[in-house]
């Protein structure tokens, strides 16, 4: 590990204020440290934010709900406000990591994580996401976990977290302070697709810390799931996970929500198959014709062609579950 200066900021414009483009921000560290460990990240400076006040849950003036980025992870799951309002991020945020996990990662912290593509957290390999124009070994190299919706040439990798893929479905928008003020992002457009710049993973300033993630009012409390398949029953990343939320008129879809994990470089949503679902009849014939809509634009690479049919069955399970109001954790499609 390289040696860094460290800063523990009282507010959180001071915190602002100290971030540089060699500097990073820590909170529960759970990613952070293993990249610094890894010789993967050498920040010069590490900024403290664990005192800042942004640990709180608020409900905001429209019905939904503020969350501090300092919330931790197994906070969030586990608050009566999210269980009941929220089921579906309740869910995504227990199926990942492990509880000793979730006591330390921070809510701001896991829309940040890295890659868990191997050739990324391989130093001695080339890796355009660590050294832009180096070359992406992936594509065609040991392929298995990579992308099949959204990849480029210069990156194949997938964003890792199960969090991220509820919040796209619930539409969050997420909240930062930067040196030129508050702003707020749509989630579907905090995480960006690699293209020719696979290295930027979302579209933060090197100065913006995130501050809090808002929920809207609508939950889809009553007709949700989250379905997280992976090799392993814990402790294992997803190989495709699936946020289904509908909103449901007796048998009719009046509104639907489809976000995949583990399948591209941010979570995957296609609002064209969303707004298909919408006016559709409760049957699996209607969520069967969903999944094939959902991935007929799928591209596969040598080693993941399973993902395609995986997804399939597991977006059809998804919302065959939301639509009987059950949520049952599951491994297998």
């Amino acid at each position: 590990m390289n040696p860094f200066h460290y800063s523990k900021p009282d507010t959180v414009q001071a915190a602002v204020d100290l971030s540089s483009p060699v500097s990073r921000f820590i909170a529960g560290g759970t990613n952070l440290l293993d990249l610094m460990k890894e010789n993967l990240t050498r920040p010069e400076h590490l900024i403290d934010i664990t005192g800042l006040p942004l640990a709180d849950l608020s409900e905001t003036p429209s019905g939904g709900v503020m969350i501090g980025a300092l919330v931790s992870n197994a906070d969030l799951a586990w608050h009566p406000w999210i269980e009941r309002r929220y089921p579906l991020l309740s869910q995504a945020i227990l199926a990942g990591a492990s509880p000793q996990l979730r006591n330390m990662a921070s809510t701001g912290g896991n829309l940040l994580q890295r890659t868990r593509c191997y050739y990324f957290y391989d130093a001695s390999v080339p890796c355009n996401k660590r050294r832009p124009g180096s070359g992406c070994p992936a594509r065609n190299g040991l392929n298995r976990i990579h992308a099949i919706f959204g990849a480029s040439e210069q990156c194949v990798a997938t964003h890792p977290s199960d969090m991220c893929v509820a919040l796209s479905a619930l539409e969050a928008v997420v909240h930062v302070l930067g040196r030129g003020g508050a702003r707020t992002i749509e989630f579907a457009d905090f995480h960006r697709l690699p293209g020719d710049a696979p290295e930027r993973d979302n579209q933060l300033a090197d100065d913006e810390l995130i501050t809090a993630i808002e929920l809207p009012a609508a939950g889809f409390a009553d007709h949700s799931h989250y379905l997280k398949i992976r090799d392993r029953a814990s402790y294992a990343f997803a190989l495709v996970s699936v946020a289904a939320a509908l909103e449901l008129d007796g048998p009719v879809i009046r509104q639907a929500r489809l976000a995949l994990g583990g399948v591209a470089h941010k979570p995957w949503r296609d609002r064209a198959v969303e707004s298909w679902l919408a006016g559709q009849t409760v049957s699996r014939e209607t969520f069967t014709a969903a999944a094939d809509a959902l991935l007929q634009n799928a591209e596969p690479l040598e080693h993941n062609g399973f993902k395609v049919r995986l997804a399939r069955r597991a977006i059809v399970r998804a919302l065959s579950d939301a639509a009987l109001g059950c949520a049952p954790q599951g491994g297998h499609a």
